[in-house]
């Protein structure tokens, strides 16, 4: 993940942060509840996991449908704006231009949607759907389920999540570049809310937005922990993993991200985060070529074609008519669109920034098509090189007591079965530690932002709290619940975040429509009318 004060800040950024006051609104109302879930689930952490799997089955159980037809939404939402006139307005002035390469700009968003997950999922998702088909449907360990796994593997990590990511950083790149509302989540809600986006109805979307952030953020660290314990294990043998070490891994990164955000040192900061994308590059590639290539070829291949064949049915299903299919899916997909959800704030924020200059129709394309694209490569080879050792070569992948695959290790045992074991797996462990701590400190940041009115370089000790409270999170889910409580309350905390998404679409759409009727006016009557929509919308 790229670190989000890398980007161009003007030079009066430093001070623009000390004269805009923290909004005490905002930040109080988002830190009370971040200190109230972690003070709830350290005090009373198996009535906190109860409560929230609880709540979790009510959520799931009566909008599960609504986070599915959203998600789908967004996706013909994305495609609408690119494919329609609107597609030629700017993120920015008329005359404004990117300010990064195509190829700079493409790999920046990459590595700050994705990172983390990829390494954790990319081998531990594919093995789990393989030994126990998607949708509760079909028997496991069959080439019939390799097919099914690999194609709802594309399915969670191809256009849907990037296409969440693209309305939201849209709204927000429109509203803060082209109309210059400011770069806060509420601002996107001016056509709306008018001047009570910076009133209590546009706080409370900041807040919710915090909120969603810290509770993504959480999540990730927690998947990032669970496999570095897993590579610990690994390295040093068996039984070393726990929730102590998993915790203490939480302190030690959090600590790291934190001083990271603070510290200024972005050259540094920058210099890691191209070195360890292209570690992660050279790993992949050398599992490409060590590995079964052929094998890969054809797992792309057939899964790329089984992923668009089947794409409108399963971005349709709820499994209203199957409660296995409905448990999967809740466990799953319903996960995953709640986990990216929680992101948009801050790669919404981040992907904004980087689009300046960019026209609507190139940012839905290469923000959509060419991430999914390294997705679909990335789980090809690691997943078809997991399903090939199991499927082909007599591997076993490592389980847990209960029989299910134990996800935080299953991708250092496959490197284990390639030459260079022991150099991969280390290489893989610090890749998951720096993929980490270069994009919580973004995430970080961006709460500070929200915190701040907005402003582009906030207050250090406001980058200190949300990190710390990120990483007390975190170490609070795990050791409440492990990884179903990380999954559960993401899911929680992105469900009223999804409705604030569903508001920034239909603003932005009411914004575009506007601009098309005010391009098709006389110079001075559309002067006039800018006139009087800054002047009715206030400051």
């Amino acid at each position: 993940m790229t670190d989000l004060t890398e980007r161009q800040a003007e030079p009066t950024a430093g001070a623009d942060a000390e004269a805009t006051p923290v909004d005490r609104v905002v930040f109080g109302v988002a830190a009370a509840l971040a200190v109230a879930v972690v003070a709830a689930g350290a005090v009373w952490p198996e009535r906190f996991a109860t409560g929230s799997n609880e709540a979790l089955g009510w959520v799931t159980g009566n909008f599960g449908w609504l986070f599915v037809l959203t998600s789908a939404g967004f996706v013909v939402f994305a495609a609408y704006l690119a494919l329609t006139r609107y597609g030629n307005i700017k993120l920015g002035p008329d005359d404004s231009e990117p300010e990064f390469s195509t190829f700079s700009w493409v790999s920046m968003m990459f590595a700050t949607g994705m990172g983390i997950g990829l390494m954790f999922w990319g081998v531990a998702e594919p093995l789990t759907h393989f030994n126990s088909p998607p949708l509760g449907r079909g028997e496991g360990g069959t080439p019939q389920a390799a097919e099914s796994a690999m194609q709802y593997a594309f399915f969670h990590w191809g256009f849907h999540p990037w296409a969440t990511y693209a309305v939201t950083g849209l709204a927000i790149g429109y509203f803060a570049y082209r109309k210059g509302y400011g770069n806060l989540i509420s601002a996107t809600f001016r056509p709306l809310l008018g001047e009570r986006a910076g009133q209590a109805p546009g706080k409370a979307i900041d807040v919710i937005a915090i909120f969603a952030t810290l509770f993504g953020s959480a999540t990730s660290l927690g998947l990032g922990a669970l496999q570095i314990t897993g590579g610990i294990d690994d390295v040093f043998g068996r039984g070393s993993g726990s929730k102590v070490l998993a915790v203490a891994v939480i302190a030690v990164l959090t600590a790291c991200f934190v001083l990271s955000a603070v510290s200024g040192v972005e050259r540094g900061i920058k210099w890691l985060s191209n070195a360890n994308a292209i570690a992660a590059v050279l790993l992949v590639f050398f599992l490409f070529v060590v590995g079964p290539t052929v094998f890969i070829m054809g797992t792309f291949t057939t899964s790329l074609g089984d992923y668009l064949t089947h794409l409108p049915a399963m971005s349709f299903n709820t499994g209203v008519y199957d409660s296995a299919a409905s448990s999967w899916l809740g466990d799953w997909t319903i996960f995953y669109w709640a986990w990216w959800i929680s992101w948009t704030p801050f790669v919404g924020m981040f992907i904004a920034r980087i689009s300046k200059g960019r026209t609507i129709r190139q940012f839905v394309v290469y923000v959509i098509l060419v991430p999914s694209l390294v997705s679909f490569v990335w789980f090809s080879i690691l997943g078809g090189s997991a399903i090939d050792e199991q499927l082909n070569q007599g591997w076993s992948p490592p389980t847990l007591d209960d029989g299910s695959i134990a996800l935080e290790s299953s991708f250092f045992d496959l490197l284990r079965e390639y030459p260079w074991g022991g150099f991969t797996v280390a290489l893989a462990v610090f890749l998951v530690a720096i993929f980490f701590i270069t994009g919580a400190d973004s995430a970080s940041i961006v709460m500070g932002q929200l915190s701040q009115g907005g402003t582009e370089e906030p207050r250090r000790w406001l980058l200190v709290f949300w990190g710390v409270a990120t990483g007390a999170v975190a170490a609070v889910l795990l050791w409440a619940g492990g990884l179903d409580a990380l999954q559960t309350l993401v899911i929680l905390v992105a469900a009223p975040f999804m409705l604030v998404l569903i508001g920034m679409c239909v603003s932005l759409l009411e914004a575009l429509r506007q601009e098309q009727f005010e391009s098709t006016l006389p110079p001075r009557v559309r002067r006039a009318v800018e006139h009087a929509q800054r002047y009715s919308e206030g400051p």
